[in-house]
């Protein structure tokens, strides 16, 4: 069984992650897993241009998940953001899901939430994909009352139905 690590990710991952980052929510690939967004949202998710800028912006970190090959299968955005840890593109590759990475790197963004001494972590979710908003309620997350509309950024995808995002939040104090 291969050993993973966190690490922190630099513009020389940025087009790995980004084959990454679309093969787990967009195209046919990503339906081997279960945190597709094919169905709802076509077009790619990531592009690099967007994550190198993305990976330069003040107060944010890519995390990335390797194994002991040196093969990136997961990676996650944290921006800190005033009391809180923002997190976002939690992406784990379709071959592997379901075997505790996603876990692995929540548990490293609460670890670098609670080192900067930060009240908890937010993250939004499109309000149609109820499993994974269950699969963060189960590890402590709670649905909030806000709603955000999806962003219809080409960079984004184009949704193939209306969409919303819901903030979800957990709070460590």
């Amino acid at each position: 069984m291969p050993e993973y690590k966190m690490l922190t990710a630099t513009t020389n991952d940025a087009q790995e992650l980004v084959l990454l980052i679309n093969s787990a929510y967009r195209g046919e690939h990503s339906k081997k897993g279960w945190t597709t967004e094919a169905l709802l949202i076509e077009g790619d998710r990531m592009n690099v241009a967007s994550l190198i800028q993305m990976m330069n912006k003040p107060g944010v970190v890519i995390r990335k998940c390797i194994t002991n090959e040196d093969v990136i299968v997961g990676c996650v955005y944290l921006e800190t953001k005033q009391k809180e840890l923002y997190l976002g593109l939690l992406t784990v590759s379709p071959d592997i899901q379901a075997t505790g990475i996603g876990k692995m790197m929540l548990m490293d963004a609460e670890e670098i939430a609670s080192k900067q001494n930060l009240a908890g972590i937010v993250i939004d979710v499109i309000s149609l994909r109820l499993e994974l908003i269950d699969w963060y309620i189960r590890r402590g997350f709670h649905l909030t009352d806000k709603t955000i509309p999806f962003p219809i950024e080409k960079k984004f995808g184009r949704p193939l139905q209306p969409l919303e995002l819901v903030e979800l939040k957990k709070y460590f104090k």
